[in-house]
């Protein structure tokens, strides 16, 4: 059973940074695009940076600038650096995997962690 897993979120002021984690465990034949979204509450969740397979990154435009997402692959981890943070950041962030390679029926054509809370103080 693949799991993807966050960790890193907290509290800090704005203008502050935080580094994301996302650990990929269980299927080593899966392999995934990764990326990162956010929800905030009473809305709706959204797009905020992904790494493909190639290593090419896109960013959401509220985040441009300021994110910056990376991969480990010998450590099946995903980053996402987050500087000069905003109270609009604040949000639960969730990390997503997409599929590119692998068996659909056993690694899920995508898979989505738990969530990790940030939270921006003004």
């Amino acid at each position: 059973q693949v799991q993807l897993v966050e960790s890193g979120g907290g509290s800090v002021q704005a203008g502050g940074s935080l580094r994301l984690s996302c650990v990929v465990s269980g299927v080593n034949y899966c392999r995934y695009d990764m990326s990162w979204y956010r929800q905030a509450p009473g809305k709706e969740r959204e797009f905020v940076s992904g790494i493909a397979s190639d290593g090419s990154t896109r960013y959401a435009d509220s985040v441009k600038g300021r994110f910056t997402i990376s991969q480990d692959n010998a450590k099946n981890t995903v980053y996402l650096q987050m500087n000069t943070l905003k109270p609009e950041d604040t949000a639960m962030y969730y990390c997503k995997g997409d599929l590119f390679s692998g068996v659909v029926h056993l690694c899920g054509r995508d898979r989505w962690g738990q969530g990790t809370q940030v939270t921006v103080s003004s």
